[in-house]
């Protein structure tokens, strides 16, 4: 399951990415246009960028992960970057979380 949980994570955070350029996107058109709220946009588009990255590298390094703290440090990317990345970025970072679960639900305990 940590593998799974890992590979699930990398692609929420590619897509995550993707999001994040969408929001950015489209706050610069509303920032072109002089829209009420468009630098609130941009911010949210610089958010979900960083978290998205954040989340893919600690998708990557759960991957082979000996303990649970890349499987937490990646659920707390995808609460934070839901909060501050914006609704498609979102949506991704739900996903993000879940492989987050996976990954650390799947770690055994050592004996």
């Amino acid at each position: 399951m940590i593998k799974a949980g890992g590979i699930i994570a990398l692609i929420a955070g590619i897509f995550g990415v993707i999001a994040a350029i969408a929001t950015l996107l489209i706050g610069g058109v509303g920032s072109a246009l002089d829209g009420e709220g468009a630098d609130t946009v941009i911010g949210l588009g610089w958010g979900g960028v960083i978290f998205s990255f954040l989340v893919i590298i600690f998708g990557v390094v759960s991957l082979n992960a000996k303990s649970k703290t890349p499987g937490i440090l990646l659920i707390i990317s995808a609460v934070a970057g839901a909060v501050l990345g914006g609704t498609l970025v979102a949506i991704f970072m739900v996903l993000a979380l879940v492989g987050g679960i996976l990954v650390v639900v799947g770690k055994k305990k050592d004996k």
